[in-house]
């Protein structure tokens, strides 16, 4: 199924990846402590501005600041819509 939102300049909307379920040492983390992913997959890019193309596609994995964009739901999934210079760095 295709995300049917397209955001608008220099936006993208973001697939937030799914939180850490258990450390490295093998404990599980309640979801009360669960930090938020600040990494994630581009699903829909906007069109950029006339000065300033976008550099992201759709399928890049990204870092992105902790509290970076606006948490939205769209059909039982959780997205951010973000502006590009939100994004530090493609994966």
């Amino acid at each position: 199924m295709a995300l049917n939102i397209k955001p608008i300049g220099d936006r993208v909307v973001v697939e937030a990846a799914p939180a850490e379920e258990k450390t490295a040492s093998g404990i599980y983390i309640p979801d009360t402590a669960k930090e938020k992913p600040s990494e994630g997959t581009v699903v829909a890019v906007g069109t950029g501005t006339p000065d300033e193309p976008l550099t992201v596609k759709v399928g890049d994995k990204v870092l992105y600041g902790k509290y970076s964009g606006t948490e939205i739901t769209y059909d039982g999934k959780e997205y951010l819509i973000m502006r590009e210079s939100d994004i530090y760095a493609i994966v």
